[in-house]
């Protein structure tokens, strides 16, 4: 096997040019001292930090932004001066938090501005210094330096409130001018082009920052911060002068709820951004008090004020503040907000969110003010989603893919995708009102399959429920990190919010609960499940993702995934037997959490159950002994799930409020129960199903061909025999069914690649596949703490240079980051654990470019695979290839051809025509934004250059074709044998128009390095 040349350093070499080593050195300390003025401490360890990391910048140039020196050198500065900062401040020590706020303060926005960086720059490339570094973090900040630096919780409150910026500019545009329009003019009299550089539209924005700093400082979600931002457009709405007021209180966009005294502000409000009244009553009278205390006006009575801007609005309930927008009185607020933020920030500030209404900042990048920050950050493009359907443009975010039972949740017809803040809001509803209104423990329906087990473990199941929520969802720890205020109110605050969340996923974890036991019961013609209810680390995978449901609809930044698995004991691998059936048994689910579900599952599948700790490798070690010695020589083998008493005891809980246990019952381990005789076919059903049915179509037909174990056999003693019989243990048919999934999950990322590769030949699919299924089976080792993509991508080369295409491994990564699932830390960042015995070499663990692995790890260990399949040509290996043969994979099942993968299944949209649509596959992107064929083609809810909505689009270009055709045709809709045209005929037919005969890009390749 010919290997290939892998990336190497272009420019500097610190290893043989003191000079230049010193120069890199000489910039960071002028960067820190000058510009900086970092006291001793800090100074003294961002040096050693850069000391010990500066070879970052000539190991692999490529694989920092654009890839030059100059680029790389201010990444490597920024990256090690905020993580010095962000683990000084978590030390706890009060001293070296003091030094850090000395002078101006030490603030991401100065370190970003120092080394001239954005944050969509800085938070995309982190990943790569948190993997690269992390060993001499760890050295110096202990082992939970990771959790303590927080950079995914500042990235995810940085998407927040740039949604949050941007949702509040389209709002004030909508609502009013930036001038003065007393004059009588309809339209702004200095220009059309809107200017949000005004005091009022300062002032909104200043004033919600202070409603964060002072009472939603630890409650950072999405849902309440824009339940904040709805107040403050309240108070701008009731204190505006009329002149500057764009909308008529008449229209009903926006004004939909009046009563005889005119507009009801807070009801109509509500309806526009499905929030609940009381709520925004409650979040008004924050603001209100904020008011008061801050800007120290008197808070009088609405109804009995007499203010133009109240004229026509019901004053019921209303606060008014008089003379708080008039000019003298404006200037003097603008300046305390102004003040009052700067403590904040000077306190214990990260982000200064005050960039986000400058236009003119270069900190936000360039993907703020189109609003693809998100898809930014993770490095995708993401033209088209490929989970979408033409149904998602025309019906609400709350239906479910299937049609909804009687009584379900269904919302208003909605033309256009949902944004963000609506998305959220939305989904906030479901749970508000489905959900909130549920009681809070076993419905009498529930009770009576808890009661019906060989003993009544009820009081179990809410003991457990209460203690491993109160573990998520904590009452009180979160009160030392308030930024100002009084710490009292902000735990008070804090705790009604955790109690809020707590009782949510309570409520929806007993619901869905008793939906699987019903489904269970009906068809086992049983109600006693005491395999399925007595079982510790399923009822705790239920309660983990009821928790992340909860979080993922708030949008909750302060604990993002998989927080829920560590503070529930569970792994990545016990979670991913449960996602489906949940989402099966929840009718209701709106379609957001869905997919929140879905992507769940695909990370947990692609690398976090090849993480170490996960409880994959207990099962392996049992279903596959010859990988145990390489499971115990990595210490990759989970720890043992901790008691709910340690985790009370750990948590500081009281088991007064808590149901009492039988003395019978404290030290029975759910684990140790045998497999019973039965089969569950709730699980045959469900949760071994394919876990990307709903994320990605094409899987839609995909069934396992094994029988699958009842839901107990995954959670059992991995020992324990197999209620399937055959004489396997639960975790050799659990491992065996988890393959399963992995191997589905890859053929349709192999389709994909493929798709994107045109022209490659089809057999090259089938090898790729192939090989992908040998080495997971054959070379199971090479999955370890890795990601199966890394894995895709060295079949895909290897299959190439097999069957002699010119294919090189610049051409494959350039069509792997136009994957929906691409991250760039994948063909950056491999694993490996090279032998201590190699001479000459860099030994140990170390993390090497997608070239340098497939070079020294992959080539060696799936050489002799690579070599039976160029043997056996272009013929079907499934018949000839057998899984265990290998020693070191005993019995495993045989290879299986590659699937049958439908094109995404078309829908029907018409109850009366025969009309049909379906996603757009990305294989056909790229054609239908050509240059040469985009003018023929308009996406609805984006507008075109000539006109003005996506109604007066379509308009227009229906009008146009009927205008110009010179011979009229209609299509036959109504037509019995009408056909639906293949997506081959498309593809070719849009590749004849554009005037392409092939879709190889880029000229051949002399060296190669992995795409930055």
């Amino acid at each position: 096997m010919e290997d290939i040349s892998s990336s190497t350093a272009v420019s500097i070499d610190l290893q043989s040019d003191g000079g230049q080593n010193d120069a890199i050195e000489v910039r960071f300390m002028a960067l820190c001292k000058s510009a900086l003025s970092l006291e001793e401490n800090a100074y003294a360890q961002a040096i050693k930090i850069f000391k010990e990391t500066k070879y970052l910048t000539s190991s692999n140039t490529s694989a920092v932004g654009s890839g030059t020196p100059e680029e790389i050198e201010r990444f490597l500065s920024a990256f090690v001066l905020y993580s010095v900062k962000r683990l000084l401040e978590s030390t706890g020590d009060k001293e070296h938090r003091e030094q850090l706020s000395h002078d101006n303060g030490l603030t991401l926005c100065r370190i970003l501005r120092s080394v001239k960086l954005n944050f969509l720059d800085f938070f995309k490339e982190l990943p790569q210094f948190v993997v690269k570094a992390g060993p001499v973090l760890c050295n110096l900040y202990g082992a939970d330096w990771e959790k303590r630096l927080e950079a995914k919780e500042s990235q995810a409150n940085f998407v927040n409130l740039s949604t949050l910026s941007r949702h509040y500019k389209r709002a004030y545009q909508e609502l009013f001018w930036a001038n003065d329009t007393s004059g009588g003019d309809k339209e702004p009299p200095v220009s059309s082009t809107m200017s949000f550089s005004s005091d009022f539209y300062r002032f909104g924005w200043l004033l919600f920052l202070s409603l964060r700093v002072h009472a939603l400082s630890h409650v950072k979600d999405l849902v309440t911060s824009i339940n904040g931002l709805i107040s403050v457009l309240a108070i701008l709405i009731m204190h505006l002068p009329v002149q500057f007021r764009k909308l008529s209180l008449k229209d009903e966009g926006w004004f939909a709820k009046r009563g005889e005294k005119g507009v009801h502000l807070l009801a109509s409000l509500c309806q526009k951004y499905d929030t609940s009244e009381d709520v925004l009553k409650q979040m008004m009278e924050k603001t209100n008090s904020l008011i008061a205390e801050i800007l120290k006006v008197q808070p009088q009575v609405a109804s009995e004020c007499e203010s133009e801007s109240l004229i026509d609005i019901d004053t019921e309930g209303l606060i008014y503040y008089k003379g708080l927008m008039e000019e003298s009185c404006l200037k003097t607020s603008l300046n305390t907000l102004e003040k009052d933020y700067n403590e904040a920030l000077h306190q214990n500030g990260d982000l200064d969110e005050r960039i986000f209404i400058d236009e003119d900042d270069s900190l936000l990048g360039s993907g703020i003010a189109s609003g693809s920050t998100s898809d930014n950050l993770t490095g995708t493009k993401r033209k088209f989603d490929p989970i979408s359907s033409p149904a998602r443009m025309m019906t609400s975010p709350l239906s479910p893919f299937r049609s909804p039972p009687p009584g379900s949740l269904s919302g208003a017809v909605s033309r256009m995708a949902p944004t963000p803040v609506t998305a959220a809001m939305t989904t906030a509803k479901w749970l508000r009102t489905v959900v909130s209104p549920l009681v809070p423990n076993p419905s009498p329906k529930l009770g009576r399959f808890l009661a019906s087990c060989d003993r009544d473990v009820t009081n179990e199941v809410v003991r457990r429920a209460l203690i491993i929520l109160e573990a998520i969802f904590p009452s009180s720890a979160l009160g030392e990190r308030c930024l100002t205020g009084n710490l009292q109110t902000t735990n008070l605050m804090d705790n009604i919010w955790a109690e809020q969340r707590r009782l949510e996923a309570l409520k929806l974890y007993y619901r869905v609960l008793e939906a699987m036991c019903t489904a269970e019961a009906q068809i086992l013609h049983v109600a006693n499940l005491t395999s399925l209810l007595t079982n510790e680390r399923f009822h705790r995978c239920m309660l983990a993702c009821s928790a992340e449901l909860v979080l993922a609809t708030h949008k909750t930044v302060t604990m993002l995934f998989p927080a829920v698995l560590e503070r529930t004991g569970i792994t990545a691998f016990d979670l991913s037997k449960v996602i489906e059936g949940f989402v099966r048994h929840e009718d209701s689910l709106p379609r957001e959490l869905r997919r929140h579900l879905n992507s769940l599952e695909e990370r947990l599948l692609e690398s976090m159950v090849w993480e170490k700790g996960s409880s994959l490798y207990n099962s392996l070690t049992v279903a596959r002994p010859g990988l145990s010695a390489e499971i115990s020589r990595l210490g990759l083998l989970a720890e043992p799930m901790p008691s709910l008493d340690a985790i009370a005891i750990h948590m500081n809980l009281s088991s007064a409020g808590l149901p009492p246990i039988p003395p019978s019952q404290k030290h029975e381990s759910s684990a140790e129960r045998p497999c019973t005789e039965y089969r569950s076919v709730l699980v045959e059903r469900n949760s071994f199903t394919s876990p990307v049915k709903d994320r990605l179509l094409a899987l839609t037909n995909l069934k396992s061909k094994l029988p699958p174990p009842a839901l107990q056999s995954a959670f059992a003693s991995p020992t324990r025999p197999s209620p399937g019989g055959g004489g396997e243990t639960c975790a050799e048919t659990g491992i065996d069914i988890f393959f399963g999934k992995i191997n589905k999950l890859a053929a349709v990322r192999v389709n994909g690649m493929i798709e994107r590769l045109q022209q490659l030949q089809q057999h090259i699919r089938e090898d790729v596949y192939s090989l992908f299924q040998q080495v997971l089976i054959q070379r199971t080792s090479l999955f370890f703490n890795r990601h199966i993509d890394q894995i895709l991508l060295c079949c895909l080369y290897g299959i190439a240079k097999i069957s002699k295409v010119e294919l090189t491994f610049r051409e494959i990564i350039y069509n792997y980051r136009k994957q929906p699932q691409c991250k760039p830390h994948v063909f950056r960042s491999v694993y490996v654990d090279r032998p201590t015995t190699r001479h000459n070499a860099r030994t140990g663990r170390d993390h090497v470019d997608i070239i340098a692995f497939y070079n020294e790890i992959f080539v060696p260990a799936a050489k002799p695979l690579l070599a039976e399949i160029s043997s056996a040509g272009t013929s079907t290996k499934a018949d000839q290839v057998s899984g265990g043969k290998s020693g070191q994979c005993p019995a495993s099942p045989k290879v299986s051809p590659f699937p049958s993968l439908p094109d995404m299944s078309p829908k029907k949209i018409s109850a009366v025509h025969n009309v049909y649509v379906s996603p757009l596959r990305t294989s056909k992107v790229d054609a239908l934004v050509s240059h040469a064929s985009k003018s023929y083609y308009a996406c609805v809810g984006e507008s075109t250059h000539a006109y003005q909505s996506p109604s007066k689009d379509l308009a227009a270009i229906n009008n146009r074709l009927n205008g110009n055709r010179k011979a009229k045709m209609s299509l036959a809709f109504d037509g019995a044998d009408v056909g639906l045209v293949s997506d081959s005929i498309v593809a070719n037919s849009l590749n004849l128009q554009n005037g392409n005969h092939t879709t190889s890009t880029g000229a051949p390749l002399k060296t190669e390095q992995p795409e930055s």
